[in-house]
């Protein structure tokens, strides 16, 4: 069986991180695997590259011009909706020819058109779409947050302009039924939440939707040396040093506001929290120090696995004060170093973290009750055990062997079905 992975990047973001480490899976478990991207930058053999043309790159920026136009020039939600208009058809390539599953990730951004996709479709090949947000059954969005008009057909979207039933989303929206029509395609969510809203979308009405979720090297995120961790990190000894990271510190959805009211709530509510630390993650860090009364410790985003391992190990408790998201690789990561978590309860979070037992799981955009978690998770008294749960149950539902194992299933039925 020989499978093929699509996503439009190799590295940057969550779902090129989790398409990759799949692939690495597969191989690992005798499936002949490869992963075919728009974005290569590392010269892995198992990933390949295709060329975007002049002609795509163009059409590309045209796409999201008329975005920006629809959506009344507001740069804040440019890159929340896409339209797959346009893309690189790589059915011509020699590895999906070679391919006897094509497996589609995030394929966002100008890598595959809608008209591309209908082509996989009728292939003939098995064709699995496993889904890392939403916008494989809604119009245009990647995350709907309130707007429920993916149960029905999309329009008024708020997201430009909110006025018109026939608006982009609803336009877009009938072009991926027309994409649809007629294909057999296995929909695969990385959580039981986003399983969930997909079931109730009038896109994928009557559709094999399965949760299967994402996997993670449980030998490259491990338990080690907290002081010799700090000591690489260059992180003080002393201290009990709380962890947020992503891409883009800023980025509104991943709430870092709640996490800073949080500290300040717990710097003003009794208890010595004189020794404890932030270490913030990601790019624009610095920006965004002021928001805690603890001292931070700023770094730029870190994409190579083991050092990013070596940063959990070094910290108390990962905090994710997400307010959407799907099942996040950190979330993951750190659970398998054995590190302790705390989340709102939103997206497919409450999934990963089982409340006082590997975590804690604040009520969504409530501070307080966040600041109530960071508490509980930073007591003596709660660490060992917390550290060896995490451990235990993300070794137990995203090791390697077992998620590879699930797909390989998936793969064979759908064949057979075929």
């Amino acid at each position: 069986m020989r499978v093929l992975i699509v996503n439009t990047s190799e590295s940057g973001g969550g779902a090129a991180i989790a398409a990759r480490r799949l692939v690495e899976a597969l191989n690992n478990n005798g499936v002949k695997a490869k992963m075919l991207v728009r974005d290569k930058v590392s010269d892995q053999i198992t990933v390949a590259g295709v060329r975007q043309s002049w002609w795509t790159r163009l059409g590309v920026l045209w796409e999201r011009f008329c975005i920006f136009a629809a959506n009344g020039f507001d740069r804040g939600s440019l890159f929340r909706v896409d339209t797959s208009g346009v893309g690189t058809d790589i059915t011509k390539s020699s590895e999906f020819k070679e391919a006897d599953v094509i497996h589609l990730h995030w394929i966002n951004q100008g890598f595959l058109s809608l008209g591309v996709i209908r082509r996989i479709v009728e292939s003939g090949k098995v064709v699995v779409w496993t889904m890392h947000d939403e916008w494989p059954f809604t119009g245009i969005c990647h995350y709907s947050g309130s707007c429920v008009g993916f149960k029905s057909s999309c329009g008024r979207c708020p997201l430009v302009g909110g006025k018109k039933d026939g608006d982009l989303s609803r336009r877009v929206f009938r072009r991926k039924q027309r994409m649809l029509r007629g294909g057999r395609v296995v929909f695969v969510a990385c959580s039981e939440w986003l399983g969930g809203l997909a079931a109730e979308s009038a896109l994928l009405m009557g559709r094999e939707v399965v949760c299967i979720p994402n996997t993670i090297n449980s030998h490259t995120f491990c338990p080690g040396d907290v002081a010799e961790a700090r000591r690489r990190w260059n992180l003080p000894s002393g201290k009990r040093l709380l962890l947020f990271g992503s891409p883009k510190a800023t980025d509104p959805r991943k709430g870092l506001d709640f996490l800073g009211e949080a500290c300040g709530l717990l710097k003003q509510g009794g208890g010595d929290f004189s020794d404890v630390g932030v270490v913030v993650v990601g790019r624009n860090g610095e920006s965004v120090a002021g928001l805690f009364p603890f001292p931070v410790y700023v770094l730029d985003f870190v994409d190579d696995e083991r050092r990013m391992a070596l940063l959990y190990n070094a910290v108390d408790a990962y905090v994710t004060p997400s307010l959407e998201d799907n099942l996040p690789n950190t979330v993951m990561e750190a659970m398998m170093c054995g590190v302790p978590c705390v989340g709102f309860r939103v997206g497919g979070i409450p999934e990963m973290i089982e409340h006082k037992v590997s975590g804690y799981l604040a009520e969504e955009r409530n501070a307080a009750d966040l600041a109530e978690g960071i508490r509980f998770v930073l007591d003596v008294e709660h660490a060992g055990g917390l550290r060896a749960e995490s451990r235990r149950l993300a070794m137990a539902r995203y090791g390697e062997t077992h998620i590879a194992s699930r797909y390989i299933s998936l793969y064979r039925k759908a064949g057979a079905r075929n």
